[in-house]
């Protein structure tokens, strides 16, 4: 097993082969990667695991740089296993290019319809029956000798703690969630019907700290609706699509980071005013799904349950859309009115404008119209809950609902909440290690 040593910590590689369908296991197989990161010098210490589980859906796991981030607190108590969800990272790759080997659309989708929370939770039970189900020889292993590991969900991985109490509560000796109680019986109309307002509040938000950029932003808007703009990876920049840099509205430093992107739009060249290349540059950084496609191919699925949404996603996002007008970027221009930026919404037409979606088009409409999706979540087993769980709930989340996390919160027995709006959804990544450290002395009683 291949060994790295950063300043601060010593990191491992592990893989695995799972069944592409765990109801399947004699057929196809995946492979799935995780990095083992563990404190320097405590090596062979038998320190209890913490499995990290990434937001998205469709992000790899951290790349630690060093001891950084929310390993700085996290590698005083555990050693850590970084998962690259099956799909992503080192993991066997879910992408334009792979994809277009399972040819047909229909194939296609039906491959990725492997690729949700209730998939990747059966595919960290492997991965911890492989380390800590049986006794490690020599290094690692479970200081309580039980075989059960603790948790950590950012956002979507949240989600996937939330499926992984509902299907194996016996496996988890703890878990943690920052960002990431989803609503139990939410369909994703309802999810848009609540985010559209939230990112409406945080346009406000930015406009009042940088009121010149209600201008920028017409202008932008406007000469995207006369002329037609490509970015440097040939995508196309449509007025819907810049809208869609609102997505970083929900980070901490997002609204600084967009109003920097739009300080520096403008250049005159031989024709006369135009919008730049280091724009461009920067605008085609945050728009490409090309680092991570399964984001958009499977973002709508995660709401998706038969029991919930017997009808399926079928594109809910835009079909909520009209219902919030401040969102229409020619009345917003007709009216004189600020123009308002999206957040964390896929819609239909970024198959069109994104080369690394284009080829995934069709396939992304049959997944759209998929009727029989799995319930993720087991409500009257999380009711029954005995595993403790903490959780770190951002007021006023741009990406997730206060107010089904506080519902779900109240679902599941024994989880306790600590709502903070001193941090915003990437509070576990930026704080240093504070979020994290309040967790867990939330779960030992300390606070």
């Amino acid at each position: 097993m291949p060994v790295l040593r950063q300043p601060g910590v010593v990191l491992s590689d592990h893989v695995i082969q799972v069944p592409l369908d765990h109801d399947d296991p004699a057929g196809e197989q995946i492979s799935v990667y995780a990095r083992e990161a563990v404190a320097a010098g405590r090596e062979a210490d038998k320190l209890p695991w913490l499995l990290f589980l990434q937001g998205g859906p469709g992000g790899r796991s951290p790349r630690p740089l060093g001891r950084d981030s929310w390993l700085v607190r996290a590698l005083d108590d555990y050693r850590v296993l970084l998962l690259d969800q099956r799909g992503t990272g080192r993991s066997t790759p879910a992408n334009r290019q792979t994809l277009a080997l399972r040819g047909t659309p229909q194939a296609q989708a039906d491959y990725l319809s492997h690729f949700r929370s209730d998939a990747i939770v059966r595919d960290a039970e492997v991965f911890r029956r492989h380390l800590i189900g049986r006794k490690l020889l020599g290094r690692g292993g479970d200081r309580n000798g039980d075989g059960r590991w603790s948790l950590l969900g950012q956002s979507f991985g949240g989600f996937c703690v939330l499926t992984y109490l509902s299907r194996f509560p016996e496996a988890i000796k703890e878990a943690f969630v920052t960002g990431g109680l989803a609503g139990l019986r939410t369909g994703p109309e309802d999810v848009y019907r609540a985010a559209y307002p939230r990112v409406a509040r945080k346009n406000d938000g930015h406009y009042a700290r940088y009121p010149q950029d209600v201008e920028a932003a017409r202008r932008i808007a406007g000469h995207l609706r006369e002329k037609r703009v490509e970015l440097p990876d040939g995508g196309v920049l449509s007025a819907e699509a810049f809208q869609a840099l609102g997505l970083m509205l929900g980070a901490g430093t997002g609204s600084h980071t967009l109003h920097y992107l739009l300080e520096d739009a403008w250049v005159t060249g031989a024709a006369g005013p135009e919008l730049s290349d280091g724009f461009l540059a920067g605008v085609r950084a945050e728009l490409s799904f090309d680092s991570g496609p399964l984001f958009a191919l499977l973002h709508e699925s995660i709401y998706g349950q038969r029991s919930v949404s017997p009808e399926g996603t079928r594109w809910a996002a835009q079909r909520v859309r009209p219902e919030f007008p401040g969102f229409d970027v020619d009345r917003s221009l007709a009216d004189g009115a600020p123009v308002h930026f999206t957040g964390e919404m896929i819609y239909p037409w970024m198959f069109e404008t994104d080369p690394a979606l284009r080829p995934l088009r069709e396939a992304a409409e049959i997944l759209a119209e998929r009727k029989d999706w799995p319930d993720l979540y087991d409500p009257a087993r999380l009711a029954s809950n005995e595993v403790p769980v903490v959780a770190a709930v951002y007021h006023d989340d741009m990406y997730v609902d206060t107010a089904d996390s506080l519902a779900t919160a109240r679902t599941v027995r024994g989880l306790r909440t600590w709502v903070t709006d001193e941090w915003e959804h990437d509070g576990l990544r930026v704080s240093g290690g504070q979020v994290l450290d309040r967790l867990i002395r939330m779960a030992r009683g300390e606070v």
